[in-house]
Parts: C-alpha cells; structure tokens; sequence
C-alpha cells in the first residue's frame, strides 16, 4: 500500500550538552505522514496489511477522546479504503455528538473521515478485552479486525522495529523513546545495537510498562522511566509548557525554519526528562543520543483548549505546526 512506502524519517539535531560532549538528535518519525504519523503508521502498517490479507473491510480499535491512535486509525482506514470504527471511552461523549464533535478536533477529524464511533461507560471500557464484550462487539458490528487501545501487538511492535536504520546503529549511543502502551519500545529495543542502550520514558505513573514492555522483547538492554514528574498520564505544569516552548523557539534556525514541536503527552515529557538526566550527571562523558519523535502532534490544539479554559500557558506554536 502507499501509505507504508515510506522514506527513513531524518534525524535533527536537537541541542548540545557540556561543550558539545553530548549532542542530542531528534528522529522526526512525527513527518513521515501528514494524518498518520510517528509510530502510529508503523504500528498499523502489518495491522493492515493483515486485515487485508483476510479479506475484512473494517477496523475496528479503542482509545480515549482525544487519542492519537484513534485519529490515525480513521485516516489510515480512509486512505487504504477501510471502514473503521472506534471505541470510545465516556458514554456522556455519545449523548450529542454535534456537541462533542464541535469541542473535539481529534474526534472531530475522525468522524470526518468515515470513522464510526461506538461511546462505553469507564467501567465497560476496562472490560474491552473481556470475551463478553467481545461477543457484543461481534453482534453488532459482525466481521471486523480488532486492533488493540494504542495498537500494540506482534505486528505492532514488528512495525516498529522498523523505525532505526543502520546509521543510528552505527552512530548513537543512547536511544530515547516515550511510552504509552509499550509497543514502539519494544520494537526499538529488539532492534538496537548491541551496544546501543534504550532509555523508555513512560507517559504513565506506576512500574508497570518494564513487565508491558517484556511481553514483546527477550533483551535487557533498556532502562523505564516511569511518569512521576507531572502527577500522570496527560497532565502537565507550567514549567513544562515553558520548557517546550522555549525549546521550539531554540529549534527554529535557518536550516530548521519550522522548527521541532513537541507535545505534551509524550514527545515533551520525554525531552523534559532527558535534559535532567545530562544535567544532573546520570548521563555524561562523550555521548550521542538519538530521541525517537512520535508525532501526536494532532492533540495539542485539543490540550491547548484544555489549558485555556484551566487559564494556564498554552503552547505557543500551536499555528507554526
């Protein structure tokens, strides 16, 4: 399909440490598509391919209001000509959708383009997998490929072994990459350099993505960062909305004139983190580093409208983007 036939993603550079001793690259895997980006692509690229080769014309996958999985999944079903539907958490969100989808760019964008939404209470939506749920999915939807919330799977994580070529095994000493579901770690580390460590920095509170991330990988050759900065998944402060704003502005230069935008969810945190470990020593000595952007960049209109009405600090480069 066209869609996959993709070039390797260009890495940048993303700023210098301690004199030019560490320097820190930026894979920008968020430009390889302009609706189905970063991981997202390579995590549905076998997903599809499969469906395809089964002969089913949906797809059918979960995530919350405003997910990036979600999104992408209508726009890759829309252009491979897939029907998808999703799974959407909050059944108040289904109560008028004209009202939803007017306060909502990410659902908004993916009813746009054919995706059909099915809205579950929190509780029902902790279930999903559970075979009762499954059963009722099947009677009201009949034949359809399931993918799994944020699309982590074998296949999955086969796409995203994918994402580092051979000049960044070669070159890169460290690698850096967010995490929600564990996926695109997994794929990373199975495909690193022997040498090479993976630095896995979780969007989630809790120790639990090492044991996620386990499923998909039998090396021991990366290191979990759980989300203990920001009070969890999604949350953010103004120092954080600070940092990322002033990076963006760092990053604009003659060659990069539309510099290198981060979100808040992943990408941001990551790159949040990454400068503490340099800067207080747990990373030192002559290193290169290559941080793997995952695009998401479609949420930060969303999460931007969240901060205004909180009447916090917005990203500023909302329309540079």
């Amino acid at each position: 399909m066209k869609l996959f036939n993709v070039k390797n993603a260009v890495n940048q550079r993303y700023r210098e440490f301690n004199d030019g001793a560490i320097i820190v690259d930026i894979k920008r895997e968020d430009l390889l598509h302009t609706q189905v980006s970063g991981n997202k692509l390579r995590k549905l690229k076998y997903n599809i391919l499969a469906a395809q080769r089964l002969g089913l014309d949906t797809l059918l996958t979960y995530g919350g209001a405003f997910s990036n999985h979600i999104a992408a999944t209508a726009a890759a079903g829309n252009i491979c000509g897939f029907k998808t539907i999703g799974v959407i958490r909050g059944e108040e969100l289904g109560h008028d959708l004209e009202k939803t989808l007017a306060g909502n760019k990410t659902l908004n964008a993916a009813h746009a383009l054919g995706m059909q939404f099915k809205f579950v209470s929190r509780s029902a939506y902790r279930d999903k997998y559970e075979d009762f749920f499954q059963f009722a999915l099947k009677k009201e939807f009949n034949s359809f490929y399931n993918i799994p919330e944020g699309g982590t799977n074998d296949l999955a994580v086969k796409g995203t072994e994918e994402i580092l070529t051979i000049k960044d095994k070669d070159y890169y000493d460290y690698i850096c990459v967010a995490a929600g579901t564990g996926g695109t770690a997994a794929g990373i580390i199975n495909s690193a350099a022997p040498h090479q460590k993976v630095l896995v920095f979780s969007a989630l509170k809790g120790d639990f993505m090492f044991d996620e991330i386990a499923q998909y990988t039998d090396r021991e050759n990366f290191m979990v960062f759980d989300e203990n900065r920001f009070d969890g998944y999604a949350k953010s402060s103004d120092g954080l909305i600070k940092f990322m704003n002033g990076r963006f502005r760092e990053s604009v230069t003659e060659q990069n004139p539309k510099g290198i935008p981060l979100e808040p969810i992943y990408t941001g945190k990551m790159m949040y983190r990454l400068e503490h470990l340099v800067k207080t020593g747990v990373i030192s000595g002559e290193t290169r580093i290559l941080a793997i952007h995952t695009g998401g960049l479609q949420s930060v209109a969303g999460y931007n409208a969240m901060l205004e009405k909180k009447g916090k600090i917005t990203l500023d480069y909302i329309n540079e983007i």
